[in-house]
């Protein structure tokens, strides 16, 4: 099965991350909370998967377009 990259489509910090590796996961499935000008925004699922690595730490500031996690 192939990969799929998590990818985030604001810039900010990584506000939690609420899915551990292992998780099965249906598509919209909240992955990981952004904070971004004071609002939280939601990192989910773009398919139905296992979650196979997270690739952001609580805390972290990163980029718009940044892969954060990684399904298959």
């Amino acid at each position: 099965m192939a990969a799929t990259k998590v990818v985030t489509d604001v810039a900010g910090n990584v506000w939690k991350i609420v899915a551990k590796v292992g998780d099965k996961l249906a598509e919209d499935d909240t992955i990981v909370i952004m904070e971004s000008m004071k609002m939280e925004i939601p990192v989910t699922a773009p398919k139905d998967g296992t979650l196979k690595e997270i690739l952001v730490e609580e805390g972290e500031a990163i980029p718009e377009g940044e892969t954060v996690a990684m399904m298959e």
